[in-house]
């Protein structure tokens, strides 16, 4: 399969890197402190920002205080964070200037989880910190390609969590791909098997068809 594009934004953990492990732990973590009855790993809280979920499981009272502790475990279990196939091959090969990560993270674990993950860093990286809307609202993949200069109509969004998938689509991009077997229950134009394969050369994306689940 091929298609044009101009630029690929990519979503982080589910898409270039597996942090399910390291996310679980800490995440089961605060919820013993904070939300008993708080269930981390169901589809709704994949791709959206953990400072959205806090916000729906404390009172306003103790919203600085719960945040400030998700963020500390995450952090400190992002060293067990792994390069998801073809992630590491992908995205060394890519241009600068023509792809960058969407990630819900904050700046610190975003960052440290694909550096974990043996990824590199784009300058254009967008985190959680860097909009007032998290995904499922579009402001993630619009921020991503202003910062590299192009129309959303012209980018590819790959995602495998239905919040990304949705903000993709408002973001107006040429295409949305999901990735993993998770995305096919979202909206995704195309669904793949993971990154294996995809070369970008600024201009034309190809995917190999045996990596297309949908």
């Amino acid at each position: 399969m091929k298609f044009f594009a101009s630029a690929l934004l990519f979503d982080n953990d589910g898409v270039l890197v597996d942090s399910h492990h390291a996310a679980n732990v800490a995440w089961s973590q605060w919820a013993t402190e904070f939300a008993p009855n708080f269930k981390w790993d169901v589809p709704e809280n994949a791709g959206v920002r953990a400072e959205d979920k806090v916000r729906e499981h404390v009172g306003e009272e103790l919203f600085e205080k719960a945040n400030n502790r998700i963020n500390e475990l995450e952090q400190l279990t992002a060293g067990e964070t792994i390069a998801l196939p073809g992630a590491v091959e992908l995205l060394h090969s890519l241009t600068a200037g023509t792809w960058t990560v969407c990630t819900s993270a904050n700046a610190n674990l975003g960052r440290a989880r694909l550096e974990a993950a043996g990824l590199p860093v784009p300058a254009e990286l967008v985190t959680g910190d860097d909009v007032a809307r998290g995904k499922p609202h579009p402001d993630p993949y619009l921020l991503g390609a202003e910062k590299l200069g192009f129309d959303p109509a012209d980018c590819v969004v790959f995602e495998d969590a239905i919040a990304g998938v949705e903000a993709g689509i408002e973001a107006g991009v040429g295409l949305v791909i999901g990735v993993t077997e998770k995305a096919l229950e979202s909206s995704a134009d195309i669904v793949i098997k993971d990154l294996t394969g995809i070369t970008f050369d600024g201009e034309t994306l190809f995917i190999p068809d045996k990596a297309r689940l949908r």
